[in-house]
């Protein structure tokens, strides 16, 4: 008798603890849900009804193209912690793959952000980004876009997403998990979302839950686990099977142009990738250092076949005869875009002589391993003219790159008119960098390692295009800045890119947050 009376007690516990803990399931499975394929979105509604209409997506489900948040963790590890912490969590990886989904999200948010200062986390607007971009659904994004009003629910932290979700998508509300915050620095704890989440829903839709059209967008039922979808009044699903088949999403297709991004990695770090890179990087270290050797002990003609061979190549095309310098008692000006530090060394192999290089700022180290000499610039026009005018005048062939900071995706930014208004008879040079790996350039990390990440990149490739100069005509006719401008617009037809009028100011306000002063 007693045991029937403790297996009801049992039973009743087990009912009130699922009542209470999971009011949001139970309250979802009450109403009756329409459940259809998402590819009947667009059957079911019109556009204009859609433009009217509030969707509720999953994030990772109803956008992402990648099953796993691995690789998102290991971008904040790596770039926000550095490679120890990249480490930590490429070891506690298979532990997470063992417990439950929800503890393996809180082990890697405890080590990924456990220490980090909260106002120095720019990663979820600098670097996560250009990852999210690679990896949309093209089939996804179509249903998200074709939303006037969108929210998006995510698993991640929401510091990682929002930034994206609002400045690339247009997405109106993020919900995500809130990162508990000690004196400052993250604790590597999340909040519990169940307060804010119905704080949120009450300041965003206020009064508008029974009387707008909400519809809900996702892969997994389990995202029906979280209230919000609960206010929805229909819901559209894609299997894994559909996933599998989504494409990512073009370039031109993108819903915003993405110009500028930091971070090293250049890669998607999945688990294999990144224990590639882990095996790599104390071999591509002494690589990387017999390459500097090479380059600053031989000259060009028995440094390159050697660096061929070890990875690292160069393309370029053959200098015309129109482009020579007929001044012989003048040095010659190479004007070019910008990609990596180690544009003049490349423009020097390419011609075959020693350059000089001007550079606005350049870490002690870089200039110690440069085989070329180099000057500084003081972004000071008067001063630089006079810097740039003697060098020529002393016969040495200058190499400037107006740009005055570095774009890594296809893009040239707008031209500083200071070399057009030194000479009319310069060399316009195009320029293009591939790396495997390491981007070797960056806004807000440790600029001296710039030349170590570009050596580190298993093969790295480098364009070189020496152009043709503009007509004497034009030049004569033109003023200083359209001059700048037609060889921005040169050079950018040259490699397929386009032209920006955005400038080294935008470029650190997006990624450091100042205007790039050195």
């Amino acid at each position: 008798m007693d045991r029937k009376i403790l297996q009801h007690l049992f039973f009743l516990y087990k009912f009130l603890f699922k009542l209470l803990c999971y009011p949001q399931r139970h309250n979802l499975k009450s109403k009756s849900l329409k459940y259809m394929r998402y590819e009947s979105m667009a059957d079911k509604h019109t556009p204009e009804e859609l433009l009217n209409t509030t969707l509720v997506f999953e994030v990772e489900g109803g956008l992402l193209r990648s099953n796993s948040l691995f690789p998102y963790f290991m971008l904040v590890a790596f770039e926000g912690g550095g490679l120890l912490r990249g480490l930590v969590l490429f070891l506690f990886y298979p532990l997470v793959c063992l417990v439950s989904k929800e503890r393996g999200l809180k082990i890697m948010v405890f080590i990924c952000f456990f220490g980090i200062k909260k106002d120095n986390f720019r990663i979820g607007r600098t670097v996560l980004p250009k990852f999210f971009m690679e990896d949309l659904g093209f089939e996804g994004f179509e249903v998200v876009r074709r939303c006037g009003r969108k929210v998006g629910v995510s698993e991640l932290p929401r510091v990682m997403v929002e930034g994206f979700l609002k400045d690339y998508l247009d997405v109106d509300c993020v919900f995500g998990k809130d990162l508990k915050v000690v004196c400052g620095y993250f604790v590597g704890m999340m909040e519990d979302e169940t307060t804010r989440t119905s704080f949120l829903m009450n300041d965003v839709f206020r009064d508008m839950k029974s009387d707008c059209h909400l519809i809900g967008f996702g892969t997994s039922n389990k995202i029906l686990d979280h209230q919000l979808f609960s206010l929805c009044k229909e819901f559209y699903l894609a299997s894994k099977a559909d996933k599998r088949r989504w494409r990512a999403l073009p370039r031109d297709k993108y819903p915003k142009p993405l110009i500028f991004h930091d971070g090293r990695i250049a890669f998607m770090p999945t688990y294999l990738n990144t224990l590639a890179m882990i095996v790599w990087v104390p071999f591509g270290l002494g690589v990387g250092i017999l390459r500097i050797i090479i380059t600053i002990s031989f000259p060009y003609t028995i440094a390159i076949p050697i660096l061929c061979f070890t990875g690292m190549s160069g393309r370029r095309n053959k200098l015309r005869a129109s482009s020579t310098n007929q001044n012989k008692s003048k040095g010659t000006l190479y004007v070019c875009n910008h990609r990596t530090l180690l544009d003049p060394i490349y423009i020097s192999i390419a011609i075959m002589k020693p350059v000089t290089a001007l550079t606005y700022s350049v870490s002690p180290l870089s200039e110690f391993l440069s085989p070329i000499k180099t000057f500084h610039l003081s972004r000071n026009k008067e001063k630089d003219y006079k810097i740039m005018e003697t060098l020529l005048n002393q016969n040495h062939d200058v190499v400037v790159c107006p740009e005055g900071t570095t774009c890594r995706e296809p893009y040239v930014l707008r031209f500083s008119p200071l070399f057009a208004e030194i000479s009319n008879d310069f060399i316009p040079v195009a320029l293009d960098a591939k790396v495997s790996m390491f981007y070797g350039t960056t806004a807000g990390g440790f600029k001296f390692l710039d030349p170590l990440f570009f050596v580190l990149n298993p093969t790295a490739i480098y364009h070189v295009k020496i152009l043709e100069n503009l007509p004497d005509a034009n030049i004569v006719e033109q003023t200083r800045i359209e001059i700048a401008n037609r060889v921005q617009k040169q050079i950018a037809e040259a490699l397929g890119f386009e032209c920006t009028n955005l400038t080294r100011r935008d470029k650190y306000l997006v990624l450091a947050g100042n205007e790039g002063v050195v």
